[in-house]
């Protein structure tokens, strides 16, 4: 009996250690984890967006400061098409990018990813990032000054342009002079993909010398109440302020934490790093923003030594992310200041990400997408999946080839772990003596099966050490499938148009035969069924346990896990029915290498079938 309690003890520690570990390592150990403690709180938040769209910019200790006014209140919504035909605007043209610059106050506040859209029909419309304030989900950034006792520019000022469209080929220079003699330039250009350039200048003309603190921001409305399902954060996939600051990447800041709100579950037990209202930083600030699970808007400073950083919340649901210098700039009589920040606004393609980590040297760009505490396995994992969908052109296929290839480097565990069981299973008849034996004296129970382990060579927990060994695997597989925008609408096969989506069919609506759409909890797909299907058989292959109550949760388990797994990505539920697929074959062959095995099962059967007889003709 004492086997059996170890293998249900080895799922239970297995469950724990894959839902429970890489939660204990980023809240116990955030070096390993890659997080870090929030080290400063800055000034209160600012002034709640009843204000209207002014954002009156204003020197502040920690960031050039302005107030919060991402869209205006609830009954001012208006429609997209509307806002965009208020002010003038410049156009913004890329193979990857389209969208418009605000002139009024100089926001980046229009932008669509052409190569992505919103669902799978043919009139989708392409993935909108950014929106211009005033609007239902408001989403902007923009560059600027804040000054004592001199002019800048500000949410009202109307830019003056020598250009009419963005694009690779053609900067856009913006400008405007006060009435005492400072002239404000933002020279912005564009590459062929996600990134923006803002060089910022203010050429001092006046016969005094001005002090300024250059700025920029990304401001964003965020409706917690209304959050998709597939951009809600959770502990294994962070959505929300991130970025890379102290040293580290950091997901502590969520926008819950940022509203004042009561911390999750998870962060309510565990506690967390962040500071609710105001969240700052001042050492090697490499980027911030905000991400969801695809998309990433993100200010990176040229001098990461040189700027303080902070996220807040101006009340209710306007979130923002600033980066400034750390202290007012002296322009003299004459004199010229710079200052350079990019924007990065786009999708979070993993070899983009590092190209401009490269070409850029910004440090773990890549960290926008949560990887998690296995980074460091499942970024070849990656590498493995995205190249082997290079190769055959189909995610799905790619999916199942790259099964076989993790199944065949675990083969040597799966041998090991079968071996161990083999041997458990040749001593079973001896510990039952003594368990028998000894059935009143549990002590000398315990010292008698020890002995037995020791005598018969036999370890009882090196059946449960290469199940601890794959967990690192599944959880990064996981990891990669669900977050890897190369898998986003990605089809495979016949009903399977899009593998970063759950199974569409189901038999509780006859496979849509009938016109409704069942609960979420009920809508179990095709590959679901099949998951529970191949783990049912893969259990039917182990030895039964001997304990009833075991029995029946191994019997149980299959089914449980084709409910819980049904909302997954369907290119996680493929992995699952492949690798359950080959397990058994691998099960078959190691059987025939191991006849004590089906030998014992054999007489095992037997034996209940001769007590169940017995207790037939009994009663």
């Amino acid at each position: 009996m004492d086997d059996k309690r170890n293998i249900i003890m080895a799922v239970l520690l297995t469950g724990i250690i894959l839902f429970g570990w890489p939660l204990m390592m980023e809240q116990f150990f955030p070096d390993m984890a890659n997080k870090n403690e929030v080290v400063e709180q800055a000034n209160a938040p600012a002034t709640d967006q009843a204000a209207g769209d002014s954002m009156t910019p204003s020197v502040a200790p920690t960031t050039g400061g302005t107030d919060i006014s991402a869209a205006a209140p609830s009954d001012k919504i208006r429609p997209l098409a509307t806002v965009l035909r208020e002010n003038p605007r410049v156009l913004i043209d890329t193979p990857r990018l389209q969208g418009s610059i605000n002139l009024k106050g100089g926001r980046v506040d229009d932008l669509t990813l052409t190569d992505h859209t919103v669902d799978m029909s043919k009139d989708s419309e392409p993935v909108r990032l950014f929106a211009p304030s005033g609007t239902e989900n408001a989403y902007f950034s923009r560059v600027g000054w804040a000054g004592d006792g001199v002019a800048v520019p500000d949410d009202n000022t109307v830019w003056s342009t020598d250009g009419s469209t963005l694009t690779p080929a053609t900067p856009v220079t913006l400008s405007w002079s006060n009435e005492t003699g400072q002239t404000y330039v933002i020279k912005l250009s564009i590459d062929s993909d996600y990134l923006i350039t803002s060089e910022q200048s203010v050429v001092n003309r006046s016969e005094n010398p001005i002090a300024v603190k250059p700025y920029a921001l990304i401001n964003r409305k965020r409706d917690l109440d209304n959050v998709p399902p597939e951009e809600a954060s959770t502990w294994t996939i962070h959505s929300g302020p991130v970025g890379v600051y102290e040293g580290a990447a950091n997901y502590d800041v969520d926008y819950e934490n940022l509203a004042g709100e009561e911390p999750g579950f998870f962060a309510s037990m565990f506690g967390t790093s962040a500071v609710p209202g105001t969240n700052s930083y001042s050492t090697e600030v490499s980027w911030l923003g905000f991400t969801d699970k695809y998309w990433l808007g993100a200010l990176i400073p040229e001098n990461i030594n040189d700027v303080d950083a902070r996220f807040r919340s101006g009340g209710g649901d306007i979130f923002q992310a600033e980066i400034a210098k750390k202290s007012a700039q002296i322009v003299g009589p004459g004199q010229q200041l710079k200052t350079t920040t990019r924007l990065f606004a786009g999708a979070k393609e993993n070899a983009l990400l590092e190209k401009y980590e490269d070409a850029y040297g910004i440090r773990n760009l890549d960290r926008a997408i949560d990887w998690g505490w296995f980074y460091w396995f499942e970024k070849p994992l990656f590498y493995l999946l995205n190249w082997l969908f290079q190769l055959v052109g189909n995610f799905g296929v790619a999916i199942i080839l790259m099964t076989f290839i993790v199944r065949g480097i675990m083969f040597p565990i799966a041998q090991k772990q079968f071996a161990s069981m083999a041997q458990m299973r040749a001593v079973q008849p001896k510990m039952k003596a003594i368990q028998a034996k000894h059935k009143d004296d549990k002590q000398q129970q315990q010292q008698e099966i020890m002995k037995l382990y020791k005598d018969e060579k036999v370890n009882p927990l090196a059946g449960c050490l290469p199940i601890f060994l794959q967990i690192p695997i599944f959880f990064a597989l996981y990891k990669v499938l669900m977050l890897s925008i190369e898998m986003r609408h990605q089809p495979f096969a016949l009903w399977i148009k899009d593998l970063s989506a759950p199974d569409p069919l189901t038999p509780v609506n006859l496979f849509g035969l009938l016109p409704f759409d069942p609960p979420t909890f009920l809508a179990v797909g095709i590959l679901p069924i099949l998951m529970g299907i191949t783990m049912h058989l893969q259990f039917k292959l182990n030895p039964a346990p001997m304990d009833p109550m075991q029995k029946q949760i191994f019997s149980i388990m299959p089914w449980i896990l084709v409910f819980i797994m049904a909302p997954f990505a369907a290119g996680l539920q493929l992995y699952w029915t492949v690798s359950n697929t080959l397990t058994i074959l691998q099960q078959k062959w190691l059987y025939s290498r191991h006849p004590q095995m089906q030998e014992a099962m054999a007489k095992e059967a037997e034996e209940k079938a001769r007590k169940a007889a017995a207790d037939k003709a009994e009663a």
